[in-house]
């Protein structure tokens, strides 16, 4: 409910107004008792929530009707409840965390809190409080492929629609407080779905808005611009830092004078340039400055036998991935150059998720969201990979344990690693849950679950430079949090058990948020 539209010039509340407030308050408490009661909540004492301060936008009520908690502007104590705070440390048990205006206020053993009369109070028990999730590469688009079948061939042109709608809610959904976009099909609409997050008017996360795709000759994509050279390349920077985008990705044929340029451009606007490349190698894209490459070790080219200065090579990387041993000396000198031109790598693991078997089969809640054309593909997709000769299903399941071995190797190393999910292609990696799923394989990957977090929220969050506001539950930080059942430090995948997600002191009910995109995900 809007409640400036309801006071008239005298500033006084009519007598309708008022009973439209008292049905606002009564049903935010009701419906937050009934989150917790569902949750198996031990108490929860809920009070009238604080007013808006003067001059701040209204929550819009296609905000308000997903918020069973709101602590933005008053205060809201969470007691009994498990800590990890997603530096890597052990976690802390049997806490009170205060939230206040927005902000962790204070964290204390509960033994040690006093009553708070007059307080939010939520009985936690059971429960973990983790810093919100920093998705580092996840997309506002889908990918649909025109006349697919189940071996996976398709049409051209390929598409790729934007999910405005059911994204940001997705994400949010599933514990994702801050996204980077890593490439927009549509940066306008991006750009503008951020500004209606951050007032209140969306749900969402928080969002660091990623140019358009900065592609060389060769394009296949009719939705993404061709560079014509260098100063192409510069001119769209420019442009595009001049209209309020905060990061900016190079893509598979870029050549390295567009990159150079891309990169320098950037660099002046004070932005960071990240690239899904395969006509510039690691090595090559390190030298030229760039801070960022995606998609872990699995796009490199610098050993694939046919590899030409400017030009993607046949297998795009694959020939490298199997030369080039992640234990090896070649492996551990791109690592000592990575590192030591600060390059960060993104690991997006959900897009290569195999098992011995075949692919990891979606919950029953992914695919309650897919529309009847986005799950037919996925399981015409599935059942093409799951019934591929064994060979076959032994070379992928290969690949995904060498490619974590990069990343492994690569972070043991003294190498920044962030992780994203890429949500594109035939329904099987679908926001939120994907993100959810990146953690849990780089626990597959050899990391410890407190490692695979920090991976997840403070290493994201010290790279976008926010490190200060978000990424770790740290007194004086922005209340970006998610709440899970469980222990996800003994049971990583206690990580899926969202009930509770805080952007800004807003606690978001996930429940809600997904029932709201069931059957729409692939449509818009």
């Amino acid at each position: 409910m809007n409640i400036r539209r309801s006071l008239p010039a005298s500033g006084h509340l009519s007598r309708p107004a008022v009973s439209r407030l008292k049905r606002c308050a009564i049903g935010m408490a009701i419906r937050a008792a009934a989150v917790l009661a569902g949750a198996g909540a031990a108490s929860a004492q809920v009070l009238f929530q604080s007013p808006p301060i003067p001059g701040a936008p209204a929550m819009a009520d296609e905000v308000r009707e997903f918020v069973s908690f709101d602590a933005s502007h008053g205060t809201l104590r969470l007691i009994h409840i498990r800590v990890i705070d997603g530096t890597g440390a052990p976690p802390l048990e049997d806490r009170t965390v205060t939230i206040k205006n927005g902000r962790i206020a204070e964290i204390a053993p509960s033994s040690a809190s006093a009553p708070a009369d007059g307080i939010q109070t939520l009985d936690m028990t059971g429960r973990t409080l983790l810093p919100g999730l920093v998705g580092m590469h996840d997309h506002l688009f889908y990918v649909a492929r025109p006349g697919a079948d189940f071996e996976h061939a398709q049409r051209i042109p390929l598409l790729l629609p934007q999910m405005t709608y059911t994204s940001p809610r997705l994400y949010l959904a599933g514990g994702v407080t801050t996204i980077r976009t890593t490439g927009s099909m549509e940066p306008y609409a991006d750009l503008n779905l951020k500004q209606a997050i951050e007032s209140n008017q969306l749900p969402g996360p928080h969002m660091d808005v990623t140019g358009p795709y900065l592609q060389g000759a060769g394009n296949i994509f009719l939705q993404m611009h061709t560079l014509l050279g260098p100063e192409d390349a510069r001119d769209t920077v420019n442009y595009w830092a001049g209209q309020g985008v905060t990061s900016f990705k190079a893509y598979q044929n870029i050549t390295r004078a567009e990159l150079k340029a891309a990169i320098d451009a950037a660099h002046r606007h004070g932005l960071k340039i990240t690239g899904h490349l395969c006509s510039i190698t690691y090595p090559e894209a390190a030298e030229l400055g760039i801070d960022n490459i995606e998609h872990g070790f699995s796009d490199n080219t610098q050993l694939d036998p046919d590899k030409k200065a400017d030009l993607c090579s046949d297998s795009q990387g694959s020939a490298t991935e199997t030369a080039m041993d992640p234990d090896g000396p070649e492996a551990k000198a791109l690592y000592a150059l990575l590192i030591a031109r600060h390059v960060a790598i993104t690991s997006t693991l959900p897009v290569v998720d195999v098992e011995e078997t075949g692919v990891p089969p979606l919950r029953q809640a992914e695919l309650d969201l897919l529309t009847p054309q986005a799950r037919e593909a996925y399981l015409d997709a599935r059942n093409a990979q799951s019934t591929a000769n064994t060979a076959r299903k032994a070379r992928r399941y290969a690949s995904l344990k060498r490619l974590e071995a990069f990343e492994r190797n690569f972070a043991l190393a003294g190498g920044t690693l962030m992780a994203g999910c890429d949500p594109t292609g035939d329904g099987h990696i679908i926001p939120g849950f994907a993100d959810q799923r990146e953690i849990e394989l780089l626990v597959d990957a050899g990391f410890s679950p407190l490692e695979a977090i920090r991976i997840g929220t403070l290493n994201g969050a010290t790279y976008l430079g926010q490190a200060r506001e978000i990424g770790s539950v740290t007194v004086g930080k922005r209340a970006d949090l998610m709440i899970v059942q469980g222990d996800p430090s003994q049971r990583i995948r206690d990580i899926e058990n969202v009930q509770l997600v805080f952007r800004d002191g807003i606690g978001f009910d996930p429940a809600r948020l997904l029932r709201s995109v069931k059957g729409l995900y692939g449509l818009y």
